[in-house]
């Protein structure tokens, strides 16, 4: 193996493509065709010239090829919260859809307003990004991205269906709706709701989703209790909850304060579906593993990720204009923390239908097989996607 030391006792200098040349006896010119792919090699040279880059563990200089190509490859994502479930999975899903094509550079902002945006856009295009991913999922964070300047590429994540920005996002009044109608189809009253903070666009929406539902079938409609996300909250709510005779359904804003509701409801003697129903949101790897498991609303993060790149490499290459808005539907997963009304509450009338997605029946499979390592023999519901 050739040696590229300076001699005893130098420190190794990294490899370079010279070196790689002279080791697969070939020009550089070919070594550099290998490297970006160039069909006109034939492949005994190019397995030749393969061979020697891992030989040498030779690493292509980035610097360099920048000022060939005029392209870093990198991508700019710019994040708020990325402690919480959604934003933080949002994130792991662009960078696992940018993987084999992009380097992914990330700004963790501390707050998501005018400066911050514009300073993170600033320092990212000076690095000299291709395109910007924003974790939007505050409505301050839609506000400031009306500041940036209209020509730089950037899609918007997380910021709910009606941002008047470019951006992919799930259809969280459609889930809210969904789980609400499968509620009251199971024969409850009405569904009381625990909602995440005002400030996320995705609470926002799914407010408005539940709200519709009830609209639509003439259900009462409770007042909105707040949480914040947190088990905590939901906790607290559901203590509050838990008091009250008439409650038999809960629609959960996530899947960790419908945690939080069930807690607060064992302690009171009730048990989850037979006294009260819960539905959450999220389908977080843990929800299939509740006591008893979770029926709620998944979020398909890898689909996000995967729009939200197409959907930034067309603004890239100028094959769409600003302003496309793509939505992803989510899926209801029935499990087992939801049934019919018995007793607790008045009236308890008979179930009504639902459809035939959600016959009785199980989706085979083993745990092994589920993502996330949710168990198997679940229902799932796909929602349609309102696009138009």
């Amino acid at each position: 193996m050739p040696s590229v030391v300076g001699g005893p006792g130098s420190l190794a200098r990294p490899p370079v493509m010279a070196d790689v040349a002279r080791l697969a006896g070939v020009s550089h010119q070919t070594v550099s065709r290998v490297l970006n792919d160039h069909p006109n090699v034939r492949p005994p040279t190019r397995d030749r010239v393969l061979a020697a880059i891992r030989e040498l563990a030779y690493r292509p200089n980035a610097a360099a090829r920048t000022l060939v190509t005029r392209r870093t490859h990198t991508l700019g994502v710019i994040s708020f919260d990325t402690m919480l479930y959604g934003p933080a999975s949002m994130l792991y899903g662009f960078e696992r859809a940018a993987h084999d094509s992009y380097f992914v550079s990330i700004a963790s902002l501390p707050a998501l307003d005018r400066r911050s945006m514009l300073d993170a856009v600033d320092r990212f295009l000076g690095q000299g990004v291709e395109g910007i991913i924003v974790i939007a999922t505050q409505d301050t964070a839609v506000a400031a991205l009306g500041h940036v300047p209209p020509e730089v590429p950037l899609v918007a994540v997380g910021c709910g269906t009606r941002a008047a920005v470019t951006s992919v996002a799930i259809d969280n009044a459609a889930g809210a709706t969904a789980a609400t109608r499968y509620l009251l189809s199971l024969g409850h009253r009405t569904v009381h709701h625990v909602a995440g903070t005002t400030a996320h666009l995705d609470a926002q929406e799914r407010v408005d989703g539940w709200r519709r539902a009830l609209q639509e079938s003439g259900a009462p409609e409770p007042t909105v209790l707040a949480g914040d996300w947190s088990a905590a909250s939901g906790y607290e709510q559901g203590r509050r909850l838990a008091a009250d005779p008439e409650v038999t359904a809960v629609f959960c804003g996530n899947d960790t304060m419908a945690l939080g509701v069930m807690r607060a409801l064992a302690e009171r003697g009730l048990r989850v579906p037979r006294d009260v129903s819960i539905v959450g949101f999220d389908d977080v790897p843990e929800a299939g593993f509740f006591t008893p498991p979770l029926t709620t609303v998944r979020q398909d993060f890898g689909e996000v990720g995967r729009e939200a790149l197409n959907t930034l490499i067309d603004r890239m290459s100028g094959a769409i204009d600003a302003g496309l808005r793509v939505r992803i539907a989510p899926e209801l997963i029935i499990r087992a923390s939801a049934g019919g009304p018995r007793g607790r509450g008045p009236g308890a009338p008979a179930a009504r239908p639902y459809g035939p997605a959600l016959r009785p029946g199980h989706v085979p499979g083993s745990a092994a097989g589920q993502t996330g390592g949710q168990p198997a023999h679940r229902r799932r519901q796909r929602l349609a996607n309102p696009c138009d």
